[in-house]
């Protein structure tokens, strides 16, 4: 591609998002003064990300000149300076090209958009300098609300902050292990902070209580490929199906549900989701209490109480946060430093949330949105703009559930994208999900996981889970953060047109 031709198109894109800045300002108007640039440069990066730039990246590098590859953070910043560096190469007189880049733009270039990612990292996470960017968060245990020790030694390990998990324990088990971490923070170097994730509307099987042929209670349903069973909104304990030898499945297993609106959103020939994705069905009848469904495929031969049910294909609508959110958001607010926010769909999921924390008076609690829905990743700009009207800001890429629901084949390409949006708004991620869970579970690791926790070195927080080896792996984390990050900052990558782009440019039009 001749230099002549580069100078025309980039020129094009340059003007196009020129051309928008009138409407990017509206948007951003009511987001905090600190995140005024970044709201802009997101906006920015959105349009860029409309046009395929795949073709001028061998012909930038060819010239010795920036490739546009890693300019999310300080896009328009970027593309002028390509463009000036073009104009010198084609012989262009020095002033005049000076004359032509007289910006009335909010600027921020490369040096300023990573000092302001760092701000607003320490400002989520209440931190002061470290040994590696990245912090680590782990998931603290019931048992840890009875025995201090198991913190102390997470903290010794690494760990700088401690989820709490909401969906388990009661809040007396999560006030002691608050004042745990105190008597930590007082008592040793440590700045152990407190990351708390409320429930959100979490989709999942009822208490199952059925007796096996011995007579034993059993939590699980034995289940296989083909057969049908029901889901319901009625209150049941669970059945396990009957079978014939002459005429197979003569009665249907049937399971009950936390949630009944999951029986609602259900439609015929829905997909159907159990544990993870382990367990894939389909749904073949429906009535105002049940849904029949087929059994297509069976990772695990048994379904258990309490485990997550996924619609990957299905609308529904319903609050992000449930009436036990709202109950425990006043002892959030008191203990917390951050505040997870589960299954967040859109941005008035986003404004409802801010709207219960103004009345505790909390602007100094962080959030952090947790993308594992398809909604919450397609809504991401927006939920990123609303949640810019709150003074510090995150978000976890929840990578289990958004698995699940945008199909196994997708989540490395859509965790990679959410990284680049969130970095364009200068927002610090979490990197959540199965990282170095076999190291902490059985104390040896995979070469896959090993290989997945560097790519955790890309966002500004990694989590691990529970295990009987967690202080191992936060060990073996730590080491991998410092020896990454000494590579170099965030990654580069090719930048073909994303679709959550142009969707996002619609409200610019």
């Amino acid at each position: 591609m001749k230099i002549n031709k580069l100078i025309s198109d980039l020129s094009r894109i340059k003007e196009f998002i020129e051309s928008k800045d009138f409407q990017i300002q509206d948007l951003a108007k009511d987001v905090y003064s600190h995140y005024n640039l970044s709201a802009h440069n997101l906006y920015r990066y959105l349009i860029l990300r409309t046009f395929d730039l795949r073709k001028y990246h061998d012909n930038l590098s060819e010239l010795g000149v920036s490739s546009i590859r890693t300019s999310q953070g300080y896009v328009y910043s970027n593309l002028c300076n390509v463009l000036r560096n073009l104009k010198l190469l084609r012989g262009d007189d020095y002033l005049d090209i000076e004359e032509n880049f007289i910006d009335e733009f909010k600027l921020i270039g490369f040096k300023k958009s990573k000092k302001q990612l760092k701000k607003n990292t320490n400002r989520l996470f209440k931190r002061q300098q470290k040994k590696h960017f990245a912090e680590i968060m782990v998931t603290l245990p019931i048992e840890a609300a009875k025995d201090k020790s198991i913190i102390e030694n997470m903290a010794d390990s690494g760990m700088e902050i401690a989820r709490i998990n909401l969906s388990h324990g009661t809040q007396q088990e999560w006030e002691l292990m608050v004042s745990f971490i105190k008597e930590i923070n007082n008592k040793t170097h440590h700045n152990i902070k407190i990351y708390m994730d409320l429930s959100g509307p979490k989709f999942r099987t009822s208490q199952i209580e059925i007796k096996d042929k011995k007579g034993n209670l059993k939590d699980k349903i034995p289940i296989q490929q083909g057969e049908h069973i029901i889901l319901t909104k009625r209150e049941t304990k669970g059945k396990s199906s009957v079978y014939s030898k002459k005429r197979g499945q003569v009665e249907k297993a049937e399971i009950g549900v936390l949630l009944d609106e999951i029986i609602d959103a259900i439609s015929v020939g829905d997909v159907v989701m159990f544990d993870d994705g382990m367990i894939k069905a389909k749904a073949i009848a429906k009535t105002d209490t049940d849904a029949e469904l087929v059994l297509i495929d069976c990772y695990k031969h048994k379904l258990s109480s309490h485990k997550g049910i996924n619609l990957p294909n299905s609308s529904y609508n319903m609050p992000a946060l449930t009436k036990d959110d709202i109950n425990n958001l006043e002892f959030v607010c008191q203990y917390a430093d951050v505040v997870g926010y589960s299954f967040v769909r859109t941005k008035e999921d986003v404004s409802a949330l801010f709207k219960y924390l103004k009345q505790y008076n909390t602007n100094n609690l962080g959030v952090v949105f947790k993308i594992e829905t398809k909604d919450a990743f397609e809504n991401l700009p927006d939920i990123l703009l609303e949640g810019m009207k709150h003074h510090s800001i995150g978000v976890m890429i929840a990578r289990g559930d958004l698995a699940v629901e945008i199909g196994f084949e997708r989540i490395s390409e859509v965790q990679n994208q959410i990284l680049w949006i969130c970095e364009a708004a200068h927002i610090p991620v979490i990197w959540a999900t199965q990282v170095l869970e076999n190291l902490a579970k059985t104390g040896l690791p995979t070469r896959a996981e090993i290989s997945d926790a560097i790519s955790g070195a890309h966002a500004e927080c990694v989590m691990l889970n529970k295990g009987p080896f967690i202080n191992n792996a936060i060990r073996t984390l730590e080491n991998i953060l410092i020896r990454m990050e000494s590579h170099g900052f965030k990654q580069k990558n090719a930048l073909r047109p994303l679709n959550i782009a142009h969707k996002a440019l619609e409200k610019l039009n």
